[in-house]
């Protein structure tokens, strides 16, 4: 069965990976999935980006999250912007501060998949996918 939206996956297994407090969650690979994790990356969100081995003998890959050293987990918050229904585009300029600077959105521009300080530093604007803080 084919997924309609990878990025929500993500995200989604990201969310729930931090709620059991777990060490890492293994997501379905593809290119634009793996920069969307290399971002996180990164920016610090996540500790490790690895290709692994899937359950049914597929490639997989494998996002080990992060946690300080309390225990908490380092991401408060992980939400999709645009999603397949309604997209959200946005210039250089127009790119939003997450909590005044504290957290990111990532990007997809025509240069690839940058954090949002990142494409503000290229001097290009494009789709935001996610909000991380």
């Amino acid at each position: 069965m084919s997924m309609t939206d990878p990025i929500s996956d993500l995200l989604t297994r990201i969310r729930n990976g931090i709620r059991v407090r777990a060490s890492s969650v293994d997501v379905r690979p593809s290119r634009f999935v793996k920069s969307v994790a290399e971002v996180l990356k990164r920016e610090g969100y996540v500790e490790d980006v690895r290709t692994s081995d899937g359950v049914d003998g597929r490639p997989g890959l494998r996002v080990y999250l992060k946690y300080d050293v309390d225990g908490n987990p380092v991401i408060s918050s992980i939400g999709r912007v645009s999603k397949p229904g309604r997209r959200a585009y946005k210039g250089v300029r127009e790119l939003p501060r997450i909590l005044n600077g504290l957290g990111i959105c990532v990007l997809s521009t025509s240069r690839g998949v940058f954090s949002d300080r990142e494409a503000r530093a290229q001097g290009v604007g494009g789709e935001i996918l996610c909000e991380v803080w």
